[in-house]
């Protein structure tokens, strides 16, 4: 897929160019929300991030320009909590996929909350938010 590209200014009005998705799938390979949400927010503020392809080495720039939804994907989202009313007014549309798998007595997740502890906060953020932006899955 070929997302649309967009000039964007960053550190000392240099231009480079950046995708521009409509969708942003935050966090499938790294949980955003549990260890990186104050970056998000930082770089949402921004409108743009910068991100270095592993497999070359080289930078990519993702602009937010054209950004209609954001899907989070975690297993702890506690630590955006804090951001919520944020996000609410500043991002057109998000919702969390939400990890509940329970590997707690095989220690293989250790710092990952307790599966009890997961439910809770996943009730807490439905709550907030309503059923349909916060979708769990196993």
């Amino acid at each position: 897929m070929q997302w649309k590209k967009e000039k964007i200014i960053i550190t000392d009005d240099i231009e480079v160019e950046a995708q521009a998705p409509i969708i942003i799938s935050a966090s499938r390979s790294t949980d955003i929300p549990t260890f990186y949400s104050d970056w998000f927010i930082n770089r949402w503020e921004a409108g743009y991030l910068k991100w270095t392809n592993p497999f070359n080495g080289k930078p990519l720039y993702v602009s937010f320009k054209n950004t209609r939804l954001v899907v989070f994907w975690t297993k702890n989202p506690r630590p955006m909590f804090k951001y919520l009313d944020y996000m609410d007014k500043n991002i057109p549309n998000y919702y969390f996929q939400y990890s509940l798998n329970d590997y707690d007595s095989e220690g293989f997740e250790a710092k990952v909350a307790s599966v009890e502890s997961r439910i809770k906060t996943f009730k807490e953020l439905s709550d907030r938010l309503g059923k349909e932006r916060v979708v769990w899955r196993f």
